[in-house]
């Protein structure tokens, strides 16, 4: 059954769908959208520095975004305006991964593939990896899902109730480094962002607890990478791109729906 590539390209998505419900719903409820992008743009350093060194293109991406969340997360703590610091650091890595791809001699790179994803191109290796960190993230997240929330809805209460808000913040850091290193290749560095955003947002008008919110985000994810899939075999279209177009298709009806 995984000789055939649709097949491959839906579990990898899905891996990733479940990953990011959980992680997505943090990401809304933080406001960490532009942190999630600037994790996200590192990735392509990631890329460039996993090839110059003849390491794996996940340690690369890994080992980038999680270098930019921590990095992030230490310069908006010196009281540093956080959206001229995230946009800097964002696009900034996003550049300078472009340029570095250039200069790597003799390798030739599809820099689509990792701008846009290129889930149909998901083999078994790249499938066990990608299921492997999406099972990690999630075993993270409910590990310290409690916690988690406490700093979320406020940072004094989880300091009064013995929790430590920088360890949290780590968690999640980590988390988020990890869903950008596997979802790579299923929707792009330029996509990833949308994939964690989009259907949190679309599940939240339904939901009245956050354990109903992070599965309902993971439900419509997987349905927009199933949506995305078939859209992109019918219709011929760009895999990852067609993802994202069915999550916000389905954000607009959960606001008709509201409505």
């Amino acid at each position: 059954m995984l000789n055939d590539f649709m097949v491959r390209a839906a579990l990898a998505g899905l891996a990733v769908a479940l990953a990011a419900g959980p992680l997505g719903s943090f990401v809304v409820w933080r406001r960490m959208a532009y942190f999630g992008e600037a994790t996200a743009h590192a990735a392509i350093l990631g890329v460039a520095l996993g090839l110059a060194f003849s390491v794996s293109v996940f340690a690369g991406t890994l080992a980038a975004a999680l270098a930019m969340g921590l990095t992030v997360s230490s310069l908006t703590g010196r009281g540093l305006a956080v959206d001229s610091a995230l946009g800097v650091l964002s696009h900034g890595a996003l550049a300078a991964g472009l340029v570095a791809v250039a200069f790597l001699p003799g390798v030739r790179v599809d820099l689509d593939a990792y701008l846009f994803g290129d889930i149909l191109a998901v083999s078994r290796g790249d499938l066990a990896l990608i299921w492997g960190g999406a099972l990690v993230v999630l075993s993270l997240l409910a590990w310290r899902w409690n916690a988690l929330l406490t700093v979320t809805v406020s940072e004094d209460l989880a300091t009064a109730s013995g929790l430590v808000p920088a360890r949290e913040k780590l968690v999640l850091t980590l988390a988020l480094a990890l869903v950008v290193a596997v979802a790579l290749q299923v929707v792009g560095a330029l996509l990833i962002v949308a994939l964690l955003i989009v259907p949190p947002a679309a599940a939240r008008a339904f939901v009245q607890s956050p354990e109903m919110m992070a599965a309902g985000a993971s439900a419509v994810a997987a349905l927009s990478v199933l949506g995305g899939l078939w859209g992109s075999l019918q219709f011929d279209t760009p895999a990852g791109p067609s993802i994202v177009v069915t999550a916000t298709l389905f954000f607009v009806l959960s606001l008709l729906t509201r409505r």
